[in-house]
């Protein structure tokens, strides 16, 4: 049985043609990430069930859920999925307890796969099981509203930009609970959003939306990289890079990671140490990058490694995306530097160009 979630589907409304063909893998985040009107929230209204216009097929798990070539159409409440919205949208009248319980409670006792509490230490919400709704933060609120969605044994979770509403703050205190779904969960999440930060922190798939197409699929390590893709562009453009931590950082506060094409040397900044072996994710912003044709001397600068450029193109009004290659065929890394065009042209920047990349800033983001 085939644990994809498949959804190929066609909408007609004014104006406007959602024609989409995806085959999503079982489990982990898959971020759907378009301008607005692109048609994301109307991908996610269409695996609900909520857009019964739409012709295709859909399918969760190998399971039927849509079939308009045998007629098949299962309404929202036949689908098991979780849905979460920009606002929590939680009962008012009842507490975190009673509202995590509320669809536990109208989920076919053979279909549940788990208790009710099956979300509380996953988003850390055990404490405020008496509290009601007004008595909840924003972030709090999002992070019951998510364990109320896993309360109904979902076979997909369906998430339309549960951070839009919060502040930085509150963005801060949820996202590294949001991080633990692609580890914890064994159902596919559809995460809907605007911010290339929240892709790098949850995706483990993306997909590029415009006008109601796919412009792109993809591991989000690749999408982020590729320059004929617009989510590569701008000043958010960035790399993620796979790592681990090395054995012993060569002085105290700090610790080596390893990838595949070098190591980098970073601040210990959390509170718990990291330990030998365990694998990281980083983010290098391209605006972080700067070229040097020669070893760079007396710089304070840790990170500096030998790279290969792959590709040059324009990115804006006088500035360039170079493309570059650390390590070898086999065992490389590909990241982006955003310089200005005159830099460009006095270094005589081109594919095949052997540099020195300075990498002044590393974000560890899972």
């Amino acid at each position: 049985m085939s644990s994809e979630l498949q959804l190929r589907a066609t909408l007609e409304r004014a104006g406007f043609t959602l024609d989409v063909d995806l085959n999503l893998p079982g489990r982990g985040v898959t971020a759907l990430f378009g301008p607005s009107g692109s048609g994301k929230t109307t991908c996610l209204r269409v695996l609900a069930g909520l857009e019964p216009q739409a012709k295709g097929r859909i399918s969760v798990a190998g399971e039927l859920w849509q079939d308009s070539a045998q007629r098949v159409f299962l309404p929202p409440h036949q689908r098991a999925l979780g849905y979460v919205f920009q606002e929590a949208s939680l009962f008012e009248h009842l507490n975190v307890k009673a509202n995590l319980q509320y669809g536990f409670k109208r989920t076919p006792e053979a279909e549940r796969r788990h208790g009710w509490d099956h979300g509380l230490e996953l988003l850390g919400i055990g404490h405020l099981l008496a509290r009601m709704p007004h008595e909840l933060s924003g972030g709090e609120r999002q992070r019951v509203a998510i364990a109320r969605a896993l309360a109904a044994s979902p076979r997909v979770l369906l998430m339309d930009e549960p951070l839009a509403s919060l502040d930085a703050a509150r963005k801060a205190e949820i996202l590294p609970w949001l991080e633990q779904l692609h580890e914890r969960l064994d159902i596919p999440v559809v995460y809907i959003t605007h911010s290339v930060d929240e892709v790098a922190h949850l995706a483990d798939e993306v997909v590029l939306l415009d006008l109601g197409r796919v412009q792109g699929y993809g591991p989000v390590i690749d999408m982020l990289t590729r320059t004929d893709l617009p989510l590569a562009h701008g000043d958010s453009a960035s790399a993620l890079v796979e790592a681990r931590v090395c054995g012993a950082a060569p002085s105290e506060g700090m610790c080596v990671m390893d990838f595949d094409g070098g190591c980098l040397l970073l601040p210990q900044t959390r509170a718990v140490a990291l330990l030998p072996n365990t694998k990281v994710r980083m983010r290098i912003q391209a605006r972080d990058i700067s070229l040097s044709l020669d070893w760079p001397q007396r710089t304070s600068v840790l990170n500096i490694l030998p790279a290969t450029v792959v590709d040059v193109v324009d990115d804006g009004l006088a500035q360039v995306l170079v493309g570059l290659q650390l390590g070898d065929v086999g065992r490389s890394t590909r990241l982006l530097s955003r310089i200005s065009l005159l830099s460009a042209r006095k270094l005589g920047i081109v594919p095949g160009l052997p540099v020195f990349a300075q990498i002044k800033g590393v974000a560890l983001v899972r």
